[in-house]
């Protein structure tokens, strides 16, 4: 054990002798440590400013997408609010439009009936004239119009008036007739099939 404690003794002195040797240089670079210090600190204190300036900047960010969110929510309503309306007006506008379409078919339905019940007097007062008479007022007026109530007309009186007619408008308007004759029973024979 004696050993151990010369050796330990030893050791000790030759600690202490390298630093009483070594202390002034140690001096030197405790006033170097000092200084180093002091700029670490200086450093340590402008980052610490700076992080609190990011810091500051995180949470007014964070504010302003806080704000910027809310509002983007606001507006969103307002327009699912609005695009409820829209749809609710577009199904106005599309039932009110089935209720004009339906008026208007209603109406080319009694328009048609009118016509019809004109014509159907109007043809009548043709076959209560005389052949010759209503032929002369028929050579006259349009052809289409003459057409409509010659169609009309039975066999027996549509014979006499073409019989009183110039030949060269007998022959037109029973071509016409013809033709006519011909696409109606077409139209329905295709419309059965």
């Amino acid at each position: 054990m004696e050993k151990f404690f010369k050796s330990k003794k030893m050791k000790n002195i030759k600690i202490l002798l390298i630093l009483f040797l070594f202390s002034p240089l140690f001096a030197v670079d405790n006033q170097k440590l000092l200084d180093c210090y002091k700029i670490f600190e200086q450093k340590r204190a402008e980052l610490e400013a700076k992080a609190e300036a990011l810091l500051e900047k995180q949470e007014a960010f964070e504010s302003l997408k806080n704000t910027y969110m809310a509002l983007m929510k606001k507006k969103e309503k307002e327009l699912k609010l609005k695009e409820q309306e829209l749809n609710a007006t577009l199904a106005k506008i599309k039932e009110e439009q089935k209720k004009i379409q339906e008026l208007v078919k209603k109406n080319e339905e009694i328009l048609k009936a009118i016509k019809e019940a004109k014509l159907d007097k109007l043809t009548e007062s043709y076959a209560k004239m005389r052949p010759k008479n209503a032929a002369q007022i028929l050579e006259d007026m349009k052809p289409k119009d003459a057409i409509e109530i010659l169609q009309r007309l039975s066999p027996r009186i549509l014979s006499k008036i073409l019989a009183k007619m110039d030949p060269a408008k007998a022959a037109m308007y029973t071509q016409m007739l013809q033709k006519d004759t011909n696409e109606s029973t077409n139209t329905s024979d295709s419309g059965g099939s």
